[in-house]
């Protein structure tokens, strides 16, 4: 851990959260974390301080039903025999609501410090369903995220993102699955990409190597950089 970047791990509405800072933050970064990616918390936030020399303070809170909370709305089982639900407006009211006054409050932030957004998998839908949802977000990062989900594609067609600076990203194999539903998740990462250049934001498609489940913190972090990268330079001119 860097010597100058603090981490503590704080309750907020009943939820834990993992929180990393560095001295006078400038962003503030939230990702929503299931078990499986909490030991990868501090690789991921190394990485993302090895790509931008800004200062940031980052927060993950824990998610417990993946599908039940960062749904937005309800879907039958695609893999397994987990439904998705529907949850996914009063996750986002937990962090327009609790999360995000608390940790201004608690750490002493400007209350109009941006904020960034993003999540993997799951959470990269969830964080870009909230950037068409919300106007509380400067940029979102969707990492890896689940856009093949049924009737993602008419949703963004009928709104249109608050947030001017979306990354994208996808691995190189995730659409060559046998699941065909799934397989739709390159041609409608590619289809928003286009959607949004058309709205002239700020937004990239990044490609990585390997399938859904290579290198996920790395991936994370890059897309976290991009954002924090994007709206420095812009401030910056």
């Amino acid at each position: 851990m860097n010597s100058t970047r603090r981490k503590n791990t704080i309750i907020l509405g009943n939820r834990p959260c993992t929180v990393y800072f560095d001295p006078a933050p400038k962003y503030l970064l939230i990702q929503p974390t299931g078990e499986h990616e909490r030991e990868h918390l501090d690789k991921e936030v190394e990485y993302i301080k090895s790509l931008t020399n800004t200062p940031s303070i980052f927060a993950a809170f824990e998610v417990d039903n993946w599908n039940k909370e960062l749904s937005p709305w309800n879907a039958p089982p695609v893999f397994g025999k987990e439904p998705f639900g529907s949850y996914a407006g009063e996750t986002l009211a937990y962090l327009e609501d609790t999360l995000i006054p608390e940790i201004i409050k608690r750490y002493s932030l400007k209350e109009n410090i941006p904020v960034i957004l993003g999540g993997y998998s799951l959470a990269g839908l969830f964080a870009l369903w909230s950037a068409y949802t919300s106007d509380r977000f400067t940029a979102v990062a969707g990492v890896s995220p689940s856009v093949w989900f049924p009737r993602w594609l008419d949703f963004i067609a009928e709104h249109s993102p608050a947030a001017k600076n979306i990354y994208l990203s996808l691995g190189r194999k995730e659409e060559k699955n046998r699941n065909q539903t799934m397989a739709a998740v390159g041609d409608n990462i590619r289809r928003q990409y286009e959607m949004l250049k058309a709205m002239n934001l700020s937004a990239t498609l990044e490609w990585n190597e390997g399938n859904h489940f290579t290198e996920p913190e790395i991936r994370t972090a890059k897309g976290f950089s991009w954002c924090i990268n994007e709206l420095t330079k812009e401030n910056d001119t």
